[in-house]
């Protein structure tokens, strides 16, 4: 017979190596210059089974002069048309020029990445799913 702690070990290793499968992963796309400024894209690959309502990745971006920006990638206008990513989906997340300020510098004068912040849902609740982001 096998002891209650083994059997807790496997559900545990199991369900983890389940949920690990699902998921939300997001990485670094093809940046664009519009108006003389650098506007990030990235991709994103919803891995579970369910629609992600709402997707937002705030990337703090490092300028050569040593500024900090930061920046709102969105999947969509909050409140407005839906773009929802699909079970098994992909979808490009942009910033939304007429919603922030841009970033007022050039792409090559980027000289670090890393994420500020990310908003998921699903649902109209927090997403259940790891949203893995390599910015």
């Amino acid at each position: 017979m096998r002891s209650p702690r083994f059997l807790f070990l496997a559900i545990l290793f199991f369900s983890s190596t389940a949920l690990a499968a699902e998921s939300i992963e997001v990485k670094r796309g093809e940046d664009l210059m519009v108006f003389g400024n650098c506007v990030p894209r990235m991709l994103v690959e919803n891995k579970t089974n369910d629609t992600v309502g709402y997707l937002q990745i705030d990337l703090e971006l490092t300028l050569v002069d040593g500024r900090k920006k930061i920046v709102e990638l969105k999947s969509a206008y909050r409140g407005g048309i839906d773009r929802p990513i699909a079970p098994k989906g992909h979808l490009i997340l942009q910033q939304h020029l007429d919603e922030s300020t841009a970033l007022g510098a050039p792409c090559k004068d980027v000289t670090a990445r890393k994420v500020a912040r990310v908003l998921c849902e699903a649902a109209g609740r927090s997403c259940a799913y790891f949203v893995k982001v390599d910015p």
